[in-house]
């Protein structure tokens, strides 16, 4: 009787690995992997250029505008004549 059992269990092993390998198998799964990470890393680059100026925003409340960009821009074109 048990080894009906396991003529039983190794057939129906045998008849999985087959179905696993006639849906598609590791290369399905490997495509899969391929399209979750490129998926990953854009969401991963947006969410740091959010991140970034979110901080970028942060700083510049915090710290508050030392010079507008135009005025140092001029500043740095121009400079005051020496005496």
């Amino acid at each position: 009787m048990e080894v009906v059992t396991l003529i039983i269990a190794v057939l129906a092993l045998v008849v999985a690995v087959l179905a696993y390998t006639r849906t598609g198998g590791i290369q399905d799964l490997r495509r899969q992997v391929e399209s979750l990470s490129s998926a990953t890393e854009s969401m991963t680059e947006k969410t740091r250029e959010k991140t970034a100026d979110v901080l970028q925003r942060v700083e510049q409340l915090i710290r508050g505008r030392e010079k507008s960009p135009p005025e140092q821009e001029k500043s740095e074109r121009d400079p005051s004549p020496r005496l």
